[in-house]
């Protein structure tokens, strides 16, 4: 058997992998174990064909890496739901307390209480949400 065949196994052996354990690096050796098969369809040369297996799969991995290390250290571009109130400005329309009132949020009247035991604020004052607690803001 040729070794273009054995390069197409290996290939397809590092693409099983990869379905299995979901390690992106495996894809990019089944790429270059595909290289190296063309390659060994080419010239019958050992070492040409892993020379090409070898700098296909570091180029890839070397060429991927910083774009996989960028995606994951970087925050979500969009907050929604309730993480998109934290942190926004509300007016107060009926007294909060730390058990009732009643604020405008995001043009919306939302059922709101303080954050703090003995934190009150009169109607027509400035809040901050700090979080949302099911239907209810908690502000400051």
């Amino acid at each position: 058997m040729d070794f273009w065949v054995w390069w197409l196994i290996a290939a397809g052996g590092f693409a099983i992998a990869l379905v299995l354990t979901a390690m992106p690096e495996l894809g990019m050796i089944a790429v270059g174990g595909l290289a190296a098969a063309l390659t060994g369809a080419l010239t019958d040369s050992l070492v040409v064909q892993v020379l090409v297996f070898a700098v296909v799969s570091t180029a890839l991995i070397l060429a991927v890496r910083p774009f996989a290390r960028s995606s994951r250290t970087q925050p979500p571009a969009l907050r929604s739901g309730s993480d998109a109130l934290m942190g926004r400005t509300a007016v107060v329309l009926e007294r909060v307390d730390a058990s009732t009132g009643r604020i405008k949020l995001a043009g919306e009247v939302w059922s709101a209480r303080s954050l703090g035991e003995d934190d009150t604020y009169e109607p027509g004052s400035q809040v901050s949400v700090v979080e949302i607690d099911g239907a209810t803001a908690v502000v400051m």
